[in-house]
């Protein structure tokens, strides 16, 4: 067997027909848990090892620097290190800087930090006076603005089924973004959509720009393709020009980003937009169990472009129950004292996640942890990378790799770690401390897994690839996310708290659409889950809550149950 034709043995028949479609429109609709990241990486890879590629000619697009990283990790493995994989953002940003000089002249702008500054100082000007969360949601509606491809005039004609700040009128949202814009250009600055604007608009104005463009990329691989905006989309086209070498992959059953801009439409609607595309459904799930697999083909059965799941293996697993509880706390303790035995009986605790549609939902769940001496993190907070003590023992190890040679990798990272308080043992008092040692724990546990011949300075070099990248080691801790954040990810046993009315949907989802993609936002968390789901909700919350509802899914889920679906009430 050629080297090439090993890159595609390994694939199931529907992703093998996927990758030896090299050339030409070609969309991937892959459902949850279905390998999409490793069909795409494995197409590509295939296409430079049959020569049909050349490396430096490909660009596979993704929405988050982490996806990016992954793609990057994943095909320097199979041989396509040469590939470029970044972010919409990113692509558009190195060319954007790259020709500005040639266009503009002189130097590019300076881009935003944020911002919620900019905002401020625009709402001063009009004597709003907003609050930080009100601030938080016009970035937002800004950037839905922008991303939607909506000039002041047309998103002033779309304020009437928008969702605005109590004390910001329409009138004065659309003051409030024209003052925006009016500082930013004052003090000469992009924000990240005028990266995406900026780049369509060179290209539409400069032929000669666009031709350069179109000469270095020549094959196109969009990842999450249900997650593309209209700007996104047009600056696709962009880049595309006359040519159709193209292959989207994505979920419309994910899009969970409507609210930013994302539109599933592009990917439901490729095969009617290009006649001679190849259309490929994975639909074999190789992540879940068949109980859990069942309940996410039920709660999306019937829905627009909704994919039907069947496991690749034949894994059995518990029946997830659907379990009620008198009160959020109630349930933060019941839910503790269950992932503290699941523990217990052997489960690693970063096998286990807790799922919740708000993040105030996480305080009494990392309490109810905490009382039963199980460590969290919640995802999303300060990154692994980030940490002061992470941080200071990088910069310690680097060096350490200017002066020590010939020493073992272990005792050199012991050493180092050692002179920042860390021990063998871990200390018993929970708190900052207990993180700190975690912290540390985890990278000596990089360098123990290490291959014996690593040498310092390829340690730290693959410490500063992984920062790049956000690849964080993995931390003996029950990880607490929003469902949102939990998209791409997944664990052994998975918790889904709080599914009643007003939060799953949530209060302010209003009208169908709005409803469906809570719908949506739902089937993420289950399909998160490999072996053991979990799900629940409490009859009243905290302070003067009233009496609640069962979510109208978990209803739905109980109703099929009855007739052979796939979950219980408890």
């Amino acid at each position: 067997m050629t080297e090439a034709a090993e890159l595609i043995a390994g694939l199931d028949e529907q992703q093998r027909e996927a990758a030896r479609r090299l050339l030409g429109p070609v969309c991937l609709l892959a459902g949850a848990g279905t390998g999409k990241t490793r069909a795409i990486t494995h197409r590509i890879a295939y296409g430079v090892a049959t020569g049909v590629y050349a490396p430096n000619r490909v660009m596979a697009l993704t929405f988050t620097s982490r996806a990016a990283a992954e793609l990057r990790g994943r095909l320097r493995a199979l041989g396509a290190g040469g590939v470029s994989a970044r972010t919409f953002h990113a692509s558009a940003l190195s060319q954007l800087s790259f020709f500005w000089p040639q266009t503009m002249g002189g130097q590019m702008p300076r881009l935003v930090d944020g911002k919620g500054k900019l905002i401020a100082h625009a709402a001063e000007r009009l004597g709003l006076k907003l609050d930080t969360a009100s601030l938080r949601d016009m970035a937002g509606e800004i950037e839905w603005r922008k991303v939607s491809r909506l000039t002041l005039e047309s998103y002033a004609r779309a304020l009437p089924g928008r969702s605005l700040p109590q004390n910001v009128s329409p009138e004065r949202a659309v003051d409030l973004h024209a003052a925006y814009e009016d500082i930013k250009d004052e003090r000469r600055q992009l924000d990240f959509e005028d990266v995406l604007l900026a780049t369509v608009g060179m290209l539409q104005l400069e032929p000669r720009v666009a031709q350069q463009v179109r000469e270095q990329y020549r094959f196109f691989v969009v990842d999450e393709y249900q997650d593309v905006s209209p700007l996104q989309q047009e600056l696709l086209e962009l880049w595309l020009g006359d040519r159709n070498d193209l292959c989207v992959v994505g979920d419309a059953s994910q899009t969970i980003y409507s609210f930013a801009g994302a539109s599933a439409d592009y990917l439901l609607g490729f095969g009617s937009r290009y006649d001679d595309a190849t259309v490929v459904r994975l639909e074999q799930n190789y992540r879940s169990s068949r109980q859990i697999v069942d309940t996410a083909n039920q709660l999306m059965r019937g829905r627009p472009g909704a994919l039907h799941l069947h496991p690749a293996v034949e894994t059995t697993g518990p029946v997830p129950p659907v379990v009620e509880y008198p009160s959020d706390s109630s349930e933060a303790r019941g839910v503790a004292q269950t992932i503290a035995d699941e523990i217990r009986s052997g489960v690693a605790p970063e096998e286990i996640a807790v799922l919740y549609r708000v993040n105030v939902q996480a305080a009494a769940i990392e309490r109810a942890l905490a009382d039963v001496g199980v460590s969290t993190r919640i995802h999303g907070a300060t990154r692994f990378f980030e940490l002061r003590e992470v941080k200071e023992a990088i910069m310690m190890l680097k060096g350490a790799a200017v002066s020590i040679v010939g020493e073992p990798l272990f005792k050199t990272v012991s050493d180092v770690l050692r002179s920042l308080g860390w021990t063998q043992e871990a200390p018993e008092q929970r708190g900052a401390v207990r993180d700190r040692w975690e912290s540390l724990n985890a990278l000596m546990g990089l360098a123990e897994n290490s291959p014996a011949e690593t040498t310092l300075r390829q340690f730290v070099d693959e410490l500063l690839a992984r920062q790049a990248g956000q690849h964080e080691p993995t931390m003996p801790s029950v990880t607490l996310a929003t469902l949102h954040s939990a998209k791409g990810l997944e664990w052994r046993s998975v918790y889904l708290v709080g599914l009643s009315e007003g939060l799953v949907p949530i209060s302010y989802a209003q009208g169908f659409e709005a409803i469906d993609e809570e719908r949506r936002l739902l089937y993420v968390g289950i399909t998160r889950a490999r072996e053991r789901l979990r799900l629940s909700w409490s009859q009243t919350g905290q302070g003067r809550g009233g009496a609640r509802q069962p979510s109208r899914f978990l209803e739905e889920l109980r109703i099929r149950s009855r007739g052979g679906g796939a979950t219980t009430s408890s």
